[in-house]
């Protein structure tokens, strides 16, 4: 039946894309040649007039890229007449991006300036059309593919950004990480993969995003309220982790890349191919990694932390004059152990539990840490995506139309004596939307308007526990955008209502069920039937409500600008914080909900100013956000103040309050010569809880999971003439600070003190070339926590993971990983697939 419905949508989504799409040819042709064009011209050193070879030009817009000749020369053939950015950038020289008007302009020549600094980033997340991030009134930020082909160490893809200014993730171990913004995360971050939201249970702790991190070349992080474009769970921000973009007409380019880390023995391998035949755009990237239990000084091993990933995806598309459709599929497989902290009471060693009514732990053997192998308790995360990104140019703008199917299988097995009976199992069915037409109305007021939301279906399956109900769920949101210009002034402004529809089922669980374990009882009779409890009542709710943004940017000078936002955001609650009433084995948490919850509404200002000069460029962004209805999780203490525990798990309930957050970043890159860089950057977020009203007791006037302040400086030499064969050679060192995080949610005991540590990292790499110039093998290396500190992150929840009871003298909960380098090889090859290129 599963497989059916996939073929199904695959059919659905291929056939509104690509008959749209032809249909619109059709159209454009038979209306008038002169809506096509074509583009060429040379890219030159601005100070001796040489060609440059190897300069990318980029047309974010329609998806199309050129690198020049040997002459300096590139094309772009059968492209829309309108105005389009273009982007041209070349390592060691400033990145110029201008719109262009193509009905006007067929030949685009550009002078490249040599600069040392990195500047003029283009996103197009949360834009209408792509844009510069320094004219964006929205904090962004923006990393590419060298960004992350560097930090080779991290383990996924959230860990490779979670040092940026203002971004953070909670980890449970090294594969599971979810991504913060200034404070916020779960389901107040949305994480997109090429625009399509991920949907696979975000409300729970224990697994991470279900992206590989070899399929993203390029990660783009809106730092704040992002619900106008993006609706309810946007409240927060929006990270957009982006596929590799097609490669230029008439090639076919691929990598084998292959990683191995120390601390771990962690593998991780990947193969990628692409091709571009007459705007016929294919690809595939298909990926495998594993690991053992990582390890540090204070606790050796840590056991069951280890975990096996293996992923694919294919993507095949069209790019002509019209616009661009390209239909994607991929699969994401994750085996997780799962850690409890567990310990001898006399040697502080790991035990595992082996039978059910856990009597007797044994001490796990140095073999089985040491080994590839998933324990019996573990958990299983599936995700299929199919999805559409589709662009068609009509009359005087564009029509983008993005749809998804996903099916998100989370299974946690938590028996050790029935290793094939899951103790979690959960099917989660995603149908997204996003439908939005982009135009100019007036003296080029750039206007959008748009669309979108999602349709889930959940089910609770085959299981044990039943920590959520099944429910059906739907989004909808209209919006529109509009932004002008004005010299150097940018202006924004737009508007959103969302509405949030929860028709959760009832259910009812047999005690003794199967095999002596509760299973969902699905007889008749369940109110008067043995042994059967009600889990969850029937319940319908709506959330709705209003959100809006309206900012500018002042162009003081090409050096110097100044921006600041204001936004409104919604958020309607997750099923878990309205309906959960049962155990997630992964989490160690018996989660209980209240469906009295109202929506969240955040109200956050924004400001920052920036310079960019010669030999420096530097930033300051402070933002303010206060929430109404803000919801967290408290442990539930008994009268003496000792943890409840419900079927064996610490009991947390969900509430709400008044909030504020509020903090700020501060940048400084120095470059003192053209190939050193001293990067530095400093993040602050302060997390208070308001209350209701009344006065807030000590214990309760922070936040959870707020990070410390955070100090990141970094020493990079970049050589991209290099020595001999050795090309784009380069080696930083960089250090950070946290400092120790005393603003903690202390009430009920749910976090803790946290003291402050510092991290050297260091890394070098470059290309190896042959006689034509072009990589033959590319090396990375990274090092990380090379002074093998002990420390705890306020970040981690492996933090608590301990027994109930530890002895006295002795600091509870799991460390960090310690000493790791990482060793990257990626052997890039291609060829041109006709004479012609």
């Amino acid at each position: 039946m599963k497989l059916k419905l996939i073929s199904f949508i695959i059919l659905l989504v291929s056939a509104q894309s690509f008959v749209f799409a032809n249909n619109s040819a059709i159209t454009i042709n038979n209306k008038t040649e002169d809506a096509i064009g074509n583009l060429s011209g040379t890219i030159t050193d601005k100070a001796d007039g040489k060609p440059i070879i190897g300069a990318t030009v980029n047309i974010p817009d329609l998806r199309k890229g050129a690198i020049t000749d040997v002459n300096g020369k590139y094309s772009f053939a059968n492209v829309p007449k309108g105005v389009f950015l273009v982007q041209v950038t070349y390592i060691g020289y400033l990145t110029v991006n201008q719109r262009v008007d193509f009905s006007k302009t067929s030949v685009f020549d550009v002078k490249l300036q040599t600069s040392s600094l990195e500047a003029g980033e283009v996103v197009i997340t949360g834009v209408s059309k792509a844009t510069e991030i320094k004219r964006s009134p929205v904090p962004m930020v923006a990393v590419g593919k060298a960004y992350l082909e560097q930090r080779a160490a991290s383990g996924n893809i959230i860990d490779q950004i979670a040092t940026l200014p203002g971004v953070s993730a909670v980890t449970t171990g090294p594969n599971v990480s979810k991504p913060f913004i200034h404070g916020l995360g779960y389901n107040r971050v949305i994480t997109l993969q090429d625009g399509i939201r991920q949907e696979g249970q975000q409300w729970g702790d224990e697994h991470g995003i279900e992206v590989d991190q070899n399929s993203i070349d390029r990660v783009e992080v809106i730092k704040g309220p992002a619900s106008l474009t993006y609706g309810s769970d946007a409240i927060g921000g929006v990270v957009n982790l982006i596929s590799p973009a097609p490669v230029p007409e008439g090639k076919i380019l691929g990598s084998v890349q292959g990683l191995y880390g120390t601390n771990q023995g962690l593998y991780n391998g990947s193969f990628r191919l692409q091709g571009n035949q007459n705007g016929l755009i294919w690809g595939t990237v298909i990926s495998a990694k594993g690991s053992k239990d990582y390890q540090n000084e204070h606790d050796g091993r840590v056991y069951a932390t280890n975990y096996r990933e293996k992923d694919a995806r294919v993507m095949v598309g069209l790019n002509k004059s019209w616009g661009y459709s390209y239909l994607h599929a991929s699969v994401f497989d994750d085996e997780q152990a799962i850690p409890d902290g567990s310990r001898d009471s006399l040697t502080r060693k790991f035990t595992r539990q082996i039978t059910e009514d856990d009597a007797f732990r044994p001490i796990v053997p140095q073999s089985v840490l040491n080994s590839y192998s998933i324990p019996t308790l573990h958990q299983h995360v599936q995700l299929y995506r199919i999805y559409n990104n589709s662009n068609f140019i009509l009359g005087n703008g564009n029509l983008a139309v993005n749809l998804g199917y996903q099916f998100s299988h989370r299974r946690e097995y938590t028996h050790p004596e029935a290793g094939d009976i899951a103790g979690l199992n959960l099917h989660l069915t995603t149908y997204t939307y996003d439908v939005k037409y982009n135009f100019n109305i007036g003296n080029d007021y750039e206007t959008t308007f748009g669309i979108n939301g999602q349709y889930q279906n959940n089910t609770i399956g085959d299981a044990t526990d039943f920590p959520i109900p099944a429910y059906h769920q739907f989004d909808i949101g209209p919006f529109f955008v509009i932004k002008k210009s004005f010299g150097k002034l940018d202006l924004s402004a737009g508007a959103r209502y969302d509405t949030r529809s929860f028709s959760n089922s009832a259910a009812y669980v047999d005690t003794l069920g199967r095999n002596g374990f509760p299973q969902l009882y699905t007889g008749s009779n369940p109110e008067t039937a043995a042994n059967v409890t009600k889990q969850f009542d029937a319940f319908n709710k709506r959330f709705s409500g209003f959100s809006g943004s309206f900012g500018a940017t002042y162009n003081v000078s090409d050096a110097f600008l100044i921006k600041g936002n204001i936004s409104r955001g919604f958020r309607a609650p997750s099923i878990a914080e309205i309906s959960a009433n049962g155990p997630d084995p992964g989490s160690q948490i018996y989660h209980i909900g209240d469906k009295n919850f109202k929506p969240e509404f955040s109200l956050q200002e924004d400001i920052g100013t920036f310079l960019t000069l010669p030999n420096i460029s530097a930033s300051v962004e402070v933002f303010n956000n206060n929430l109404s209805n803000y919801i967290y999780q408290q442990q539930v203490l008994a009268a003496d103040g000792s943890p409840v525990y419900t079927q064996g798990y610490t009991t947390f309930t969900y509430v709400q309050s008044k909030a504020r957050i509020y903090g700020g970043e501060v940048n400084v890159d120095l470059h003192p010569i053209s190939w050193l860089h001293f990067e530095n950057a400093l993040s602050l977020t302060y997390g208070e809880n308001k209350g209701n009203g009344g006065p807030v007791a000590d214990s309760l006037k922070y936040l959870p999971f707020i990070p410390p302040l955070h100090t990141h400086s970094e020493l990079r030499g970049t050589f991209n003439g290099g020595f001999g064969k050795v090309k784009s050679i380069y080696a930083f060192v960089g250090f950070d600070h946290y400092s120790a995080q005393d603003r903690f949610f202390a009430a009920y005991g749910t976090e803790t003190y946290t003291a402050g540590y510092n991290l050297l990292s260091a890394g070098f790499g470059g290309n190896i070339v042959n006689k034509a110039g072009q990589p033959v093998i590319k090396l990375f290396v990274e090092g990380t926590n090379l002074a093998n500190v002990n420390y705890q992150s306020n970040m981690s929840r492996l933090k608590y993971f301990d027994n109930p009871n530890v002895p006295e003298g002795v600091h509870p909960g799991i460390y960090n990983m310690g000493r790791n380098i990482s060793f990257k090889v990626v052997v890039p090859f291609g060829f041109n697939s006709n004479k012609k290129s």
